[in-house]
C-alpha cells in the first residue's frame, strides 16, 4: 500500500468522529505506531483538522468538506466582502470563524510577490476598514470595463489625503487586500492603490485609449 493510500484510509477511519488510539490506527494501517505518528503529523500539516496527541488518541471534529472550486474575480470579491462583514460583528465566535476561513482561503490562493510589502500590511485587525473599500468596487469595475477615467480620494500610508485622476487598469487580490493598478495622471506613472484606502471614486466623462507606456502591460512592479 502506498503512503498516499494509507493516509487516505486513516482519514476515512477518523471520519466517524470517534476517538481512535494510535495503536488501533497503526494496526489497521499495518504500520508501527511511530510511523502512525508521522502520518498524523502529515495530515495535520496538510490542513486536516485532526484533534488529539500522542498517547491520547485522535479524532476529527464535525466539518464540511467542499470539492475544489474555481472562483471568478466577482465571486472572490463577494466572498471577501462576506468575510469582511462577518469579521466586524460583535459575536467573537463568528469573528474567529471568519478569520479562520480567511486563512484557509489565503492558503490555497496563488501567491504573487508584492514589491512594497509594507504597503499591504495592517497594524491591527487585517479586516479593519475593509467595507469602505468594497463600496467603491462597482464604480472601479465599471470604469475598467468602459476605459473611463476616475477621480479618487486616497489616503496614503503616512495618512495624507489626496485627490488623483487615474486611468483604472486592473483590480487584484493580494491575500485579503484588494488593490487597483492604475496610471496616475498627476505622477505620470503607474501606481497601485489599496481599495480600503480609497474613500471616494467618481467616474469622469473622459475615456482613455491605450498609449505607449501607460498600459497594464507596461507596468513594472
Amino acid at each position: 500500500m502506498s503512503r498516499a493510500d494509507r493516509l487516505f484510509n486513516i482519514l476515512q477511519a477518523l471520519r466517524d468522529g470517534d476517538l481512535h488510539t494510535a495503536q488501533g490506527l497503526a494496526d489497521s494501517a499495518g504500520v508501527s505506531v511511530r510511523t502512525l505518528y508521522r502520518d498524523m503529523e502529515t495530515l495535520a500539516a496538510s490542513g486536516v483538522p485532526v484533534i488529539g496527541t500522542r498517547g491520547t488518541g485522535y479524532r476529527l471534529p464535525p466539518t464540511v468538506t467542499l470539492p475544489p472550486l474555481t472562483l471568478t474575480p466577482a465571486e472572490l470579491e463577494a466572498l471577501n466582502l462576506g468575510l469582511a462583514i462577518a469579521a466586524e460583528v460583535a459575536d467573537p465566535d463568528l469573528k474567529a470563524a471568519a478569520l479562520s476561513l480567511a486563512d484557509k482561503i489565503d492558503a490555497v490562493l496563488p501567491e504573487t510577490a508584492v514589491a512594497e510589502a509594507d504597503a499591504w500590511k495592517f497594524a491591527k485587525n487585517p479586516f479593519a476598514d475593509r467595507t469602505r473599500g468594497f463600496a467603491q468596487m462597482p464604480t472601479l469595475r465599471a470604469a475598467i470595463k468602459a476605459r473611463q477615467k476616475l477621480r479618487i480620494t486616497y489616503t496614503s500610508k503616512d495618512g495624507a489625503v489626496a485627490s488623483r485622476t487615474i486611468r483604472p487598469l486592473e483590480m487584484a487580490y493580494w491575500s485579503r487586500v484588494w488593490t487597483l493598478t492604475a496610471w496616475c495622471e498627476l505622477r505620470q506613472a503607474h501606481r497601485v492603490f489599496r481599495l480600503d484606502l480609497i474613500s471616494t471614486a467618481e467616474a469622469l466623462p473622459e475615456l482613455f485609449t491605450d498609449e505607449d507606456g501607460k498600459t497594464l502591460a507596461d507596468y513594472k512592479p
